[in-house]
C-alpha cells in the first residue's frame, strides 16, 4: 500500500516537472520584418508582415497570433486578424517559423513619423493569457495637391494655357495633365500633356489646343509620388473667357482711339515744323530778293 502511494506521488511529481520543462522550453519571438510601402500613406493600404519564431517547438501547443485594430490601423469589414496553428507541425526543408501577413488601411489623419501598432499572442502550454508586443509603422503623407487655373487663352490661335502649382510638401515625378471629353471645352489634338517633375511649392504650365465658351473644366492630374505609387486626382477649373478678350499673346490690344491720338499728334508736330520751315524759307527768299534788287 505504501509502495503504491509512493508510485502515485512520484508520478504526480514527474508530471508537474515535465509540465514545467515543457513550459520553459517554449519561447516565441515576434518581429516585424516588412512594411510596404515604406513610408505608408494616410488613407491608403499598407502591407505588414510579422515573423513568429519558435513555432517548431511542439511544447508550445496551440499558438494564437493577432494584429490589434487600433489607431492608426483600420481593418476591412469581416477581415480575419487572428492566426491559429499547432506548434511542431512543419515539414522538412520548410521554414520553422510562422509568417503572418496583413493588409490594412491607415487612418486618413495618421501623423507623419513612427506610429505604434500592437500584436498579441499566446501558447496554451505556457499560459492562457496573451502576451503583447509593440512595433512602429512609418507614415508620411506623400500625396500631392495642386492649384490650377487658366493663365492664358487665345481664341485666334485656339491655345489654352493652364498654370499648375504643387501646394503639397512632397516633390512629385511624371506629372501629366488630361482634359477628358466634356461639353464645356473642345480639345483638338492630344488631350494629355506630359508636364514632368514638379517640386513642392513650384509651378509649371501646360498648353492645349482647345476652344471653350466658358464654364467649369474638369482636369485629370496624374503623378508618381515618393513611394513610386501612381496617383490620379480630378480638379475643376472655372474658365471665364471675358477676362481674355481683346488680348494677343497675353497683352491687351491697343484701342483704335489710341492709334488715332498718336497719328493726330504726330501730324500736328509735322505740320508745325513744316510751317516753320516754310516761313524761314520765305523770309530767306525775300531777303535775297531785296539784296539783288535794292531800291533807288
Amino acid at each position: 500500500m505504501k509502495r503504491g502511494l509512493l508510485f502515485i506521488a512520484l508520478g504526480i511529481f514527474l508530471m508537474f516537472s515535465l509540465t514545467n520543462v515543457l513550459a520553459e522550453g517554449c519561447n516565441l519571438d515576434v518581429s516585424l520584418i516588412n512594411q510596404d510601402p515604406y513610408p505608408a500613406t494616410p488613407g491608403d493600404y499598407v502591407k505588414i508582415v510579422f515573423q513568429v519564431d519558435g513555432v517548431s517547438n511542439p511544447e508550445c501547443g496551440t499558438i494564437e497570433f493577432e494584429l490589434l485594430e487600433q489607431y492608426p490601423l483600420i481593418f476591412d469589414p469581416g477581415q480575419e486578424t487572428k492566426i491559429t496553428i499547432e506548434s511542431g507541425v512543419y515539414q522538412k526543408d520548410y521554414n520553422s517559423f510562422l509568417i503572418a501577413p496583413y493588409k490594412v488601411r491607415l487612418d486618413i489623419d495618421a501623423l507623419n513619423g513612427d506610429n505604434p501598432i500592437e500584436v498579441r499572442y499566446k501558447q496554451d502550454s505556457l499560459t492562457s493569457t496573451y502576451l503583447t508586443k509593440e512595433f512602429d509603422i512609418n507614415v508620411k503623407d506623400v500625396r500631392a495637391d495642386f492649384e490650377i487655373f487658366v493663365k492664358d487663352y487665345n481664341s485666334q490661335t485656339k491655345e489654352m494655357t493652364f498654370q499648375i502649382l504643387n501646394t503639397a510638401e512632397s516633390d512629385i515625378q511624371a506629372l501629366t495633365l488630361e482634359i477628358p471629353q466634356q461639353e464645356t471645352v473642345n480639345v483638338k489634338g492630344s488631350k494629355t500633356i506630359i508636364v514632368g517633375d514638379l517640386d513642392s511649392n513650384e509651378y509649371t504650365t501646360a498648353t492645349f489646343e482647345a476652344t471653350s465658351k466658358g464654364g467649369e473644366i474638369k482636369l485629370n492630374v496624374s503623378y508618381t509620388d515618393e513611394t513610386n505609387t501612381r496617383r490620379t486626382l480630378e480638379k475643376t477649373v472655372l474658365f471665364e473667357p471675358e477676362y481674355f478678350q481683346d488680348r494677343t499673346n497675353g497683352k491687351a490690344k491697343t484701342p483704335i482711339t489710341s492709334y488715332l491720338f498718336w497719328v493726330l499728334l504726330i501730324g500736328i508736330i509735322v505740320f508745325y515744323f513744316y510751317r516753320r520751315w516754310r516761313k524761314k524759307k520765305k523770309a530767306k527768299h525775300e531777303r535775297q530778293h531785296a539784296l539783288m534788287n535794292p531800291k533807288k
